[in-house]
């Protein structure tokens, strides 16, 4: 394949117009791969050109260098009813590190309301050391200290530190509106969306060592309480959250926006059952992600059973930590005091399948507080009716009253 990123980029759109998925697979590189498979990703393309109609044009890409080695370049596509945009991360080996649908005019992210930017200054900082250290945006409101400190974690997939999807960045969102209220805030970009991670990571590879490190460097800083330094993680980084705190005592305390509760495995088939209902074209899809959810529920899943019979692309190592940690009992297990948000219109986390299992686990504890937002999706939007894929795409933001609530718990 082409290393030029854009040829290369143009290159997979029109393989995918195509029906290649299969071939466009075997382009990725390891974050990507860990992430997606060829059923998934033909599952996407279906989404899009089902409401879209055929592909009539691929236009020209647009290139922009993220670090050395690698360049985010969107590809606009033209169907016969509308169009969208894949956007892509492609390496100085024209390897994929990165895949998405947007919008076809995608928007540029614009501060929320009730962000104030006079108050506060950003700083940017190395999280980690070594060859898998990561850059992080440090949030640091103006005036004196100390002041409290909470460290943000994104969901599953390799998101930037601001956990970006097209117009929309939801944790800047968050680091910009509790920051405002007098908050310190460390956000950093995930190890698999800047370095290549081996095929056997796990979960507690990809949150861990990086969280740990981000408090510490938070704790270190004059101007923050050390002993007021908490962890905040949405969707996966929710569920990652209670491990963090569990290796880190330190940890003051948790929020938890949407974190999964219910086995990702069991989840999955959940999402897209969900999906399949709103759009036929996913029913390929579902009978894959099936049949991988029940090897990673049978006896015979080992660190060498191959990635491709599993949900995600994940390897056996992956799934077999997963299997093996519970997020409810680990956070049972801690002293800290938790906050735990859910948005009532979530499909992907819901109030069914996960908050109630937090709910649960955690009833004895006085020092648990939950919060629901009725008009809330996934990633804290409001809006009204089902939710469903499309909602994600306009340009919008987190749920004022949920900053609001995050700023008060930490700093009342």
């Amino acid at each position: 394949m082409a290393t030029d990123p854009a040829v290369a980029a143009t290159t997979v759109v029109e393989m995918a117009r195509d029906g290649r998925f299969t071939e466009i697979e075997g382009l990725f590189a390891a974050p990507l791969r860990a992430q997606v498979s060829a059923e998934a990703l033909r599952a996407a393309w279906a989404a899009e050109t089902s409401v879209k109609g055929p592909v009539s044009a691929v236009g020209e890409p647009v290139s922009e260098p993220i670090q050395a080695g690698l360049v985010r370049v969107s590809v606009p596509v033209t169907c016969e009813h509308g169009g969208f945009t894949v956007v892509m991360s492609v390496d100085d080996t024209g390897l994929l590190n990165g895949l998405r649908f947007a919008p076809a005019d995608i928007a540029e992210w614009a501060p929320p309301s009730y962000a104030r930017p006079e108050t506060f200054d950003e700083y940017e900082v190395t999280v980690g050391a070594g060859p898998l250290a990561v850059p992080g945006t440090l949030g640091l409101p103006r005036g004196g200290g100390p002041r409290p400190g909470v460290v943000l974690l994104s969901g599953g997939g390799p998101f930037d530190r601001d956990a970006t999807s097209g117009a929309n960045k939801p944790l800047k969102d968050l680091a910009w509106g509790l920051a405002s209220r007098g908050v310190a805030v460390l956000r950093y970009d995930k190890v698999t969306h800047v370095h290549a991670m081996a095929d056997d990571f796990t979960m507690a590879d990809e949150y861990v060592p990086h969280t740990v490190a981000a408090v510490h460097l938070l704790q270190r800083r004059p101007d923050v309480d050390a002993a007021r330094v908490f962890v905040l993680g949405h969707s996966m980084g929710g569920k990652a959250a209670p491990r963090v705190a569990a290796a880190e005592p330190s940890v003051a305390g948790l929020v938890i926006l949407a974190g999964d509760a219910q086995p990702m495995h069991q989840a999955a088939v959940r999402v897209v059952r969900y999906l399949a209902a709103l759009d036929p074209a996913a029913k390929a899809a579902l009978e894959t992600i099936e049949r991988q959810a029940a090897v990673v529920a049978g006896p015979d899943l080992s660190p060498v059973t191959p990635s491709t019979e599993l949900p995600f692309g994940f390897s056996g190592s992956y799934w077999l930590d997963m299997r093996g940690y519970d997020p409810v009992a680990t956070a049972a297990a801690l002293d800290r005091p938790m906050l735990i948000l859910q948005g009532a219109r979530d499909y992907q986390v819901t109030v069914e399948d996960d908050l109630a299992r937090w709910k649960a686990g955690l009833a004895h504890r006085s020092d648990v507080t939950f919060r629901v937002y009725e008009a809330d999706n996934h990633l804290f939007f409001p809006g009204a009716g089902p939710s469903g894929p499309a909602e994600y795409e306009p340009a919008q933001h987190v749920d004022p009253a949920v900053v609001a609530d995050i700023a008060e718990w930490i700093a009342p």
